[in-house]
């Protein structure tokens, strides 16, 4: 999911005006930041520091390891649940209370505007999780009330309490058994702030600086950001797993795409976040260049607005399906470096099923498809278009190309609407186009993390169901796969939600990418999880 919500785009980090910076907009000297650090690109800045009032971007998917810290993690290979700062749990009979058991001695990270005076307990897991949950909490409108992560997959209605039993014991209540609970708070959205810090921002009344001026756990500090420059971050000397290798690392913003490109491989940054499968054979002629490669939770669609009177008919939508060529979008966009989407789940996720039978391209039966609908010509629609490339699609612009080529093959006039034409946070906007490329990265391995925040009921009253795709069948086999302990119940429960799709499709699968890492080759220590970026603290300059 890529879009933020329409209040955030309201709230524009002060940090200027709040003394955080000596002066907006300088450059920085990235030559005087590799003595002690790297420098990274690749990634647009934000409106906030808090992954919790985020869907996606930089703020979850690299700054949030740097800046804090989750319960639990998961495992990179099995994608399990693994311990964190909280070392140990046990869930009730019932699978609907869990207390967990925190380590001791974790530090929070000391700033210029705020020093603790202990260290992580019960009671900040507490405050993190009651502002996300509870109306009534202090902080919980601060940034705008909206927590679009959490929302999609209905958390606050799931989370009945969050309990401290002790200074080192945390419960949390559910209101039902719910499998994918421990995998969704160890996401990067389910992050930890510090209640002492909240106390004291409320008591001089600058509550909004939680999110502009974070304080967490993890590895790094927020030290200070250019907007649409760079955020530097730097050291958290009592970081509480290890002593973490460089003293700073400067997130560059600046520029996208080429620019980006031509600034990696003159050497002005060190690392390159998800280079476009184009670029990478020419990584590969470089000798002092190294690439992680790693298969990713991901996917990229097109999503149907099925309000739309044509779209609102399942056959018009198996016709845009069949229609579509997905191989030569695979060619021409990821280069060989992805696969085809025969499903909305990526070939890793343990439900995964190859249908050739209904994701397929045949442009006849599309033909046929529209006449039996009452279509033999005229048809207009429009697709709305991301100008940034991602990990699911390299190329936005050339995969709506080949698209509108093969729905013109069958009659079917296409127009692309970029996304500097509109704007795609607000309703009103997105309700007026027909279609929308867009794709997904998973924040877990769980199913449900695919299939809920897209195209559930609620992630359609959160705003985040771009189909606008409602059925009440297909909800009640997410829910029942999410109670039901048996592996192999909850398969079947999730092929039968599948099958549904590939009947209805109000997103039609393209393709899956791999995630990439380009750094310069003096640099050591990175992570890439098929999730997000990992944290930076063992990462090193060799030479």
């Amino acid at each position: 999911m890529k879009r933020t919500m329409n209040i955030l785009k309201k709230f524009t980090l002060g940090i200027c005006s709040l003394g955080l910076l000596a002066g907006c907009g300088d450059n920085d000297d990235h030559s005087k930041v590799r003595k002690s650090g790297f420098v990274y690109c690749g990634l647009e800045g934000s409106n906030t520091f808090n992954p919790q009032l985020v869907d996606s971007g930089i703020t979850s998917e690299a700054l949030s390891p740097q800046l804090f810290d989750t319960l639990i993690k998961l495992d990179e290979k099995t994608y399990k649940p693994i311990p964190n700062v909280a070392k140990s749990w046990k869930v009730n009979k019932n699978g609907t209370e869990y207390i967990f058991h925190l380590n001791k001695g974790i530090q929070f990270q000391s700033t210029s505007w705020f020093s603790p005076s202990r260290e992580l307990n019960a009671h900040d897991v507490v405050f993190s999780f009651k502002r996300i949950i509870d109306p009534n909490n202090t902080f919980h409108q601060v940034g705008g009330g909206l927590y679009p992560w959490f929302a999609s997959i209905d958390f606050s209605d799931l989370v009945k309490d969050v309990k401290a039993i002790s200074k080192d014991k945390v419960k949390f209540t559910l209101s039902r058994p719910d499998n994918s609970f421990l995998s969704n708070i160890a996401t990067s959205f389910a992050v930890i702030h510090s209640k002492e810090y909240a106390n004291q921002l409320e008591l001089s009344d600058e509550k909004q600086m939680i999110d502009s001026k974070p304080i967490g756990t993890g590895p790094f500090y927020l030290d200070e950001y250019h907007i649409n420059d760079f955020i530097r971050l730097k050291r958290h000397n009592n970081y509480w797993k290890n002593k973490v290798k460089m003293q700073q690392v400067v997130f560059d913003v600046s520029q996208r795409g080429t620019g980006t490109f031509a600034k990696f491989l003159r050497q002005e940054c060190d690392v390159l976040y998800s280079p476009l499968s184009s670029q990478i054979p020419i990584i590969k002629k470089y000798e002092s260049l190294d690439l992680i490669v790693k298969p990713a939770m991901n996917v990229s669609f097109v999503a149907v607005n099925t309000t739309h009177p044509a779209l609102n008919d399942p056959l018009v939508r198996k016709a845009l399906n069949f229609a579509i060529n997905r191989q030569n979008i695979l060619d021409s966009v990821y280069y060989g470096t992805g696969s085809l989407a025969y499903s909305i789940l990526p070939p890793n996720s343990w439900v995964y099923r190859k249908d050739q039978t209904q994701v397929r391209y045949d442009r006849n039966y599309a033909i046929a498809l529209l006449r039996e609908a009452g279509y033999r010509e005229g048809l207009k629609m429009t697709m709305s278009v991301p100008m940034e490339p991602r990990a699911y699609n390299p190329s936005p612009m050339k995969t709506a190309e080949l698209i509108q080529a093969n729905l013109a093959d069958i009659g079917i006039e296409l127009e692309i609407i970029t996304e500097d034409r509109f704007d795609s946070r607000d309703s009103e906007d997105l309700s007026s186009i027909d279609l929308a490329l867009s794709g997904l990265i998973a924040n877990t391995g769980d199913p449900d993390s695919f299939l809920r925040p897209l195209l559930s009921c609620d992630s359609q009253k959160a705003g985040l169901n771009v189909s606008s795709w409602c059925d009440k069948d297909f909800d009640q086999l997410l829910d029942l796969a999410l109670e039901v302990d048996n592996p192999r119940y909850r398969l079947n429960l999730y092929r039968q939600a599948l099958n549904i799709l590939n009947a209805e499709f109000p997103v039609i699968p393209l393709a899956h990418g791999m995630h990439f890492q380009a750094y310069d080759d003096s640099l050591s220590g990175f992570r890439v999880s098929p999730f997000n970026t990992q944290p930076f603290d063992l990462v090193e300059r060799i030479r």
